[in-house]
């Protein structure tokens, strides 16, 4: 595809100057930067998280009975704190 750009004489005659140096067409470097830029623009925007688990050996004994119910280990986290 075929399209026009505005760009300033100066990175024009940088980009020139790289793509006879290399070998290249200026074409294929431009595309080369573009889908370079592109690439790490879509890295940076993607979200990893962090890994945060713990080693441990299960639940505390007093939320591992079978009569600890949500409603149990509710209180007992806010216990203390005005709820």
């Amino acid at each position: 595809m075929k399209t026009t750009l505005d760009i300033s004489d100066a990175l024009l005659e940088q980009a020139k100057a790289v793509a006879t140096r290399e070998g290249v067409t200026l074409s294929s470097l431009v595309e080369q930067g573009l889908q370079t830029v592109l690439a790490s623009r879509h890295a940076a925007n993607l979200f990893k998280l962090r890994d945060a688990s713990v080693k441990g050996t299960g639940l505390n004994p007093e939320f591992s009975d079978a009569d600890a119910d949500w409603a149990t280990v509710r209180d007992m986290i806010y216990e203390g704190r005005g709820s």
